[in-house]
This record gives C-alpha cells, structure tokens and sequence, in this order.
C-alpha cells in the first residue's frame, strides 16, 4: 500500500468516526435547524430547550430526525475534506510556498469545496427537510410546539422516500437547490477553519514523535470551530433557502440576496442572522475534533500493520 493510499484510507476511516461524533451531537443540529427556522417567533427559547420541546412533542425519535442521512453521508464528506485539504497543501509545499501561505491558499480551499459539494449539498437538502418536518407555526412563547408546518408526527417517511419525493417533485437539480448558499457558507469556514487549525496544531508538535499529542489536535481542532459561529449568518440564509415545505405565512425566497433582505425586513435585528451560532460551534467542534485527532493519532500506523 502506496503512502498516498494510507493517507486516504486514513482519512476514510477518520470520516467514519466522525459520523459517530456526528450523531452524538445531532438533537443540537436539529435545534439549529429549527432556530434558524423560526420566521419572527420564538417558539423555541434555545439549543437546550428546542430538544426537550421536541422529544415531548414528537417523542424521542423525532430529535433524530435526519441522522440516518448524515450517518451515511458525512463519512465521505468528511474524508474528501481532509484528504483535499492535506493533497492541496502538500502539492503547494511541494512547489516552494511556505506553510502558512500553503495553509491559507484561497484557490486551495476553494477546490476542496467544490469537491466536497458533491456530497455535502444532497446531504444538506434531506437532512433539513427530515429535521423541518413536525416545526410548529408560530405560536405562544412557552406554549409546548404542536406541528403543524410539514408532516405530522404520525408521518415519518424515511430518508430514502424524501429523497424520492424530492427527486419527483424538483428533479436532480432539486438535490443542489441552495447550490450557492452552501458554497458561500463553506469557502470562508475552509479558508479560516484549516489554516487557524494547522497554526494552532504546530504549536503542539513534539521533536521525538513529530506531531502533536492526540488531546492538543482534538482541543486545536474544537477551537478552530470559532469558523463555524462566524459564517452562521450565511448558515441561517442556507437552511431558509434549502427548507421546502413552509409554514403559514412563511416566504419563499428567489436567491441568497432575496433571502437577506426578508429576513431583515421581517426581523429588523441583526440576531436573526445569528440564530443557532451556538449550536454550529457544537455540532461542527467534535466531529471535525474527532477526525484530524484520530488522523494525528496515527491511524496510517495502524494501517501499515495490514501490510
């Protein structure tokens, strides 16, 4: 086996395991999808109380809502990142640019976007519509939701019949509406979240093993997650645009710029472009925390021992 090839089994399996952490935190990437869901109201008070609304509302069940999808697609996800980013700055290293300038190339982490999109739009489309089925219309503060805005709780069609619902009704362009949004939301999350990762890793790397402790990429990695909380506002203007099925008096939008402008004209606070930053930072933080520390704890050792 090729050292190129370890490197990208190595990254596979770190997707894998990523997808696990991905499900531990998936009731806080429900409650960010339905926060960010929320047109004017405030019929979820925060990332804790969004959950525990929804598991009396819709049982336990329904705060997994869409984890099917994400633990079948963020593995390759996830490995196509890495293994982009580590190709990419390799490749630029190898033609006499310095670590930090191969760290922050603009073209760089615009290329592994792009190739990652494959995946991460599709996965992105299905998961909010699995996690926006059962949102409650806007109703009292405090009240307990009562869905009302998709399907009901009786109604929890799987992932492979959304994806066949979708597919349907918009065709195979319908997988990638919000195409451009999620482009917008990654390529500056890529371009702060890699390089603040490298920088902040390489202050850990010892002389005898030559690479950090596992413990100093995993926190390097959680705190380079401060990328996650800053591109929300793009984040908040993606799930409004990918979300389908809308509630009574909910708008519709025609492009990332239309999108901006009614929420501000139905908000009039800048909050609302912040809506589940915190949840972001979590949901983002342990998965990516989990992958680059079990690719710094030398999985490609343990590869090498099937040789």
């Amino acid at each position: 086996m090729s050292k190129q090839d370890l490197s990208i089994t190595a990254k596979l399996i770190s997707g894998g395991v990523a997808g696990l952490g991905v499900a531990c935190v998936f009731p806080v990437d429900l409650a960010k999808t339905r926060l960010q869901n929320q047109h004017g109201t405030d019929t979820y008070r925060g990332m804790v109380d969004c959950p525990a609304r929804t598991a009396r509302a819709e049982d336990f069940l329904g705060v997994h809502r869409g984890a099917a999808v994400n633990l079948a697609l963020v593995a390759p996800e996830k490995a196509i990142k890495l293994a982009a980013n580590d190709f990419l700055r390799q490749l630029l290293l190898g033609h006499g640019y310095g670590q930090a300038s191969a760290s922050l190339s603009a073209s760089g982490r615009t290329t592994q976007r792009n190739l990652a999109m494959a995946v991460t739009c599709p996965m992105e489309m299905l998961k909010i519509q699995l996690q926006d089925a059962g949102r409650p219309a806007a109703g009292p503060q405090g009240s307990d939701p009562v869905p009302s805005c998709s399907l009901s709780t009786q109604e929890r069609p799987p992932a492979t019949h959304a994806a066949r619902e979708l597919l349907r009704t918009h065709g195979p362009a319908g997988l990638y509406k919000g195409l451009g949004a999620t482009l917008l939301r990654d390529i500056p999350f890529s371009v702060i979240y890699f390089p603040l990762f490298a920088n902040l890793n390489s202050l850990g790397v010892s002389e005898p093993a030559g690479r950090a402790p596992f413990a100093h990429s995993f926190v390097a990695s959680c705190v380079a997650a401060v990328a996650a909380v800053a591109v929300t506002p793009l984040d908040v203007l993606k799930t409004r645009i990918q979300t389908l099925k809308k509630g009574p008096g909910e708008d519709g939008y025609g492009g990332i710029g239309d999108c901006a402008r009614k929420v501000w004209a139905q908000e009039g606070r800048p909050s609302a472009f912040l809506r589940g930053a915190g949840c972001r930072a979590l949901v983002v933080a342990p998965p990516f925390g989990i992958a680059q520390g079990v690719c710094f704890l030398g999985c490609e050792r343990v590869l090498r021992c099937f040789e």
